[in-house]
């Protein structure tokens, strides 16, 4: 199959364990049932997995079943249109709110350059502050535009999608 698809050789290393995965079913359900019901928390089985050898076989087993999922939803990412487009779409916030981020962090770049930590948490506590005026200003007016009656329709889903803090 690499042979027919050149373009994704890169990504085309080798085959998911499909048998590693099966072996180490039980055991995946068991640590994910524990996280579920918080009898164990992720630090601790981490820790069990990572502290003596790092291939423990219910990892390896994770990653691959990890790599499944990855590959399924690829798939449906090349596949679909509307997929692509609504992720895109939900960067484009990520993208608006970093370069309102930068504008209204205008001090020194936008950059924290101070080495003393007091300093540094201060900066970024300021920026919090900023930020949250900006949410709740923004809210309260969109709010009072979508309680109107000129409100009525006035956003799409997508620009709906956009207000969220």
């Amino acid at each position: 199959m690499k042979e027919k698809l050149q373009n994704l050789r890169p990504v085309l290393k080798r085959a998911i364990d499909w048998k590693l995965i099966s072996e180490q079913y039980d055991q995946m359900i068991k640590y994910t049932t524990a996280l579920e019901h918080g009898t164990a928390k992720a630090e601790a089985i981490m820790k069990l997995f990572t502290h003596n050898n790092l291939q423990h076989p219910t990892y390896k087993a994770l990653q691959e079943l990890g790599k499944v999922v990855k590959t399924i939803f690829l798939c449906g990412y090349l596949v679909s249109k509307p997929l692509r487009m609504e992720i895109n779409q939900g960067l484009d916030v990520v993208e608006n709110s970093n370069s309102a981020n930068s504008f209204i962090f205008y001090g020194k770049s936008g950059e924290i350059s101070a080495n003393n930590l007091e300093d540094q948490e201060l900066s970024v506590l300021c920026l919090h502050l900023l930020q949250n005026s900006l949410v709740h200003i923004n809210t309260s007016m969109i709010q009072k535009i979508l309680s109107s009656k000129k409100g009525d329709g006035l956003m799409e889903a997508y620009e709906l999608r956009a207000q969220t803090p």
